[in-house]
């Protein structure tokens, strides 16, 4: 009901789909199609959901307050929309082979990025969620939406949303146990436990007749919240622990390219006069990996900065290196011609490559008088 008393004509919502299968092995041809048609009928029916409680927004008093509820459960139901339309598009009207239905299998329960921010202000970060992530937390996000706004799904029973939220708090069960073990594991049993205690009596109260609307209103918003509050943290730690491993990656990258650099800095400036002069860079100068994602994300930039300066130092001490042997390998080549000319014992054309060969092989060789002498070597062999 609405303020005024009338009834409002928002459409109740049903719970996501399970999903079939698991990451890595291929889904079975009936548990797909079942899934795609139920998955389907959901996108419908939460979407005609989510624009009538958009509706209502706008009627509300207040509507910014609601507004970053609504862009979330947007755009999480387009990133799951987005899915199920790649899935429809493997599926082929079911012409599928294993590879597809593998496929299909990891476009599940792989985990993308969807931009999930919250409230007027705050901008929005990926949160990297599998299918059933994103439709959990859309469900989640809707169902506290709903209570926020006051409404009751339309010829909805007390034994329709106790068995809701059991089903809730079996995901929710399942749900901590991903939690980092120790006190935030315990923290999150804990709350699910009281949830349930409070279910629980809910539905003792309304065995013995007494109403119970009032009790399952406020135990369904704070059960959305605990749920979608649990995925979101999974998504961050996900999120980070993944951050870690490519900034470990890079740093053990970067120091093996530091070590082959030298080598080369030192092979070049052995072998070519007027090398460049380029410091090596040091990655160890910049310390251990940090232990917060702020700190690693700035860890990583500077990681970045050493990657480009160790990029320019490697290219010029190539360049150098690459036109000593260019020039080597273009005497070579003009030593072969002479002698398939049948003219590389004339007294100038040896003395000419005797001079060129000596500028190439000095240690360190100087550069332009090697090219002058190559040239001038060159310039023998064309003479007749």
């Amino acid at each position: 009901m609405s303020g005024t008393g009338t009834v409002r004509a928002v459409p109740a919502g049903v719970p996501a789909p399970p999903a079939p299968g698991r990451l890595g092995e291929a889904l079975e041809p009936e548990a797909a199609l079942a899934y795609l048609t139920a998955l389907g009928d959901w996108l419908s029916r939460r979407r005609a959901e989510v624009d009538a409680l958009d509706a209502e927004v706008l009627g509300a008093p207040d509507p910014a307050r609601y507004t970053g509820d609504i862009t979330l459960a947007l755009t999480l139901w387009q990133a799951v929309a987005d899915r199920e339309a790649q899935l429809r598009g493997v599926w082929d009207s079911g012409r599928v082979g294993r590879d597809e239905r593998e496929r299909m299998a990891t476009l599940v329960w792989g985990r993308r990025e969807t931009a999930a921010g919250r409230g007027p202000g705050r901008p929005s970060s990926p949160l990297a969620l599998s299918v059933p992530e994103a439709c959990r937390l859309t469900d989640a996000v809707v169902g506290e939406l709903r209570e926020r706004l006051g409404l009751d799904p339309s010829g909805a029973q007390t034994n329709v949303r106790v068995a809701a939220l059991r089903a809730q708090l079996e995901r929710l069960r399942d749900q901590t146990t991903l939690e980092p073990v120790g006190s935030p594991r315990q923290r999150a049993a804990d709350h699910v436990a009281a949830l349930a205690r409070r279910l629980t009596d809910a539905v003792d109260k309304a065995g013995r007749g007494g109403d119970v609307g009032g009790i399952l209103g406020p135990l369904e918003v704070e059960a959305a919240t605990l749920e979608r509050d649990l995925i979101v943290g999974g998504a961050r730690r996900r999120e980070a622990g993944a951050l870690v491993a490519r900034v470990r990656s890079r740093r053990t990258d970067l120091m093996a390219r530091a070590a082959t650099f030298r080598t080369l800095a030192e092979r070049c400036v052995a072998t070519v006069e007027d090398a460049p002069r380029y410091a090596v860079p040091d990655v160890a100068a910049l310390g251990p990996l940090p232990n917060t994602a702020a700190a690693l994300t700035a860890y990583e930039q500077r990681l970045d900065l050493v990657g480009r300066a160790l990029a320019v130092a490697e290219q010029a001490y190539g360049r150098a290196l690459q036109a000593h042997d260019d020039r080597d390998a273009r005497l070579a080549a003009l030593r072969v011609k002479a002698e398939a000319t049948g003219r590389a014992d004339e007294p100038d054309l040896q003395r000419a490559y005797g001079m060129a060969r000596a500028a190439l092989d000095a240690r360190p060789s100087r550069p332009a008088l090697a090219e002058q002498l190559v040239t001038l070597y060159a310039t023998y062999l064309e003479a007749r």
